[in-house]
């Protein structure tokens, strides 16, 4: 590892694959659409965010292995997101939205379109992808779930919820897909630096009167036993890793990269 957070990247050929990356338009999406079109992969970078799209690829460097394809897509549109993935051989469910309130405060439109975007759109991109992962005999699932996928908190109900039926369906195109070559699995990172959490960051430490660096220990890591946030090139490299030969064993499982949150 060159420095903390920032990993040697694994041995990846991912020359003539199409992969599909959610959520491509920043944060870990960007981070794993950037990863896996440096393998060589062709991406199909899916978001809602047309500005973010452009920006990722005029980031892809020239001549570089690889390319990347803007695929502007709201996941709400589910007829839409099984079409856009056919043919493809790597799928990445990374996108997702969060609301913090509690239960009798929740609004239930916003639960409902939680549920379709970060659960129900996974499955209709699993319905599209999996006809032509099979008759090629490899492909790989990888869904970015959480550590609420593993464990819940207050005030999350939608979230949560979520990535706890994300895990399953994960573990169940597992067992579906291994007769055809095909893996599923989860990764789990804890909070990962991204400009979400860093405006959580400053927003608490304002609410608190304390600075951001005790409002990550005390607050947000609480119960990590590592101190930092992930870094959105660490999740992109475990995702990396799991689509190499190596790892071809792996499937059904859940990876987490908390810091040691969950081993409590």
């Amino acid at each position: 590892m060159t420095a903390i957070g920032t990993p040697d990247p694994v041995s990846l050929d991912l020359d003539g694959r199409t992969a599909l990356v959610t959520g491509a338009a920043g944060g870990i999406g960007r981070a794993c659409a950037l990863r896996l079109a440096a393998a060589g992969a062709t991406v199909r970078a899916v978001d809602r965010d047309t500005d973010g799209l452009a920006r990722l690829v005029t980031d892809h460097p020239n001549g570089a292995r690889g390319r990347i394809e803007p695929c502007p897509l709201d996941l709400t549109d589910l007829d839409a997101a099984e079409r856009i993935a056919a043919g493809t051989d790597l799928l990445v469910n990374n996108a997702g939205l969060q609301l913090v309130r509690p239960i009798e405060e929740f609004p239930p439109e916003v639960f409902h379109e939680v549920l379709t975007v970060m659960l129900e759109a996974p499955f209709r991109l699993l319905r599209g992808a999996l006809p032509h992962m099979y008759a090629r005999g490899w492909g790989r699932v990888i869904n970015i779930s959480s550590v609420h996928g593993l464990r819940a908190s207050p005030f999350k109900s939608a979230y949560v919820a979520a990535k706890h039926g994300l895990e399953g369906l994960s573990k169940t195109a597992a067992l579906e897909g291994a007769p055809h070559g095909v893996t599923s699995n989860c990764v789990n990172p804890g909070y990962v630096r991204t400009p979400l959490v860093e405006r959580q960051l400053a927003d608490q430490a304002a609410a608190h009167g304390i600075p951001e660096e005790r409002v990550l220990a005390e607050i947000l890591l609480a119960d990590s036993a590592l101190k930092r946030l992930v870094e959105p090139a660490e999740v992109a490299e475990a995702v990396a890793y799991l689509c190499t030969p190596q790892a071809s064993f792996v499937t059904g499982t859940s990876l987490a990269l908390d810091g040691g949150w969950t081993a409590h």
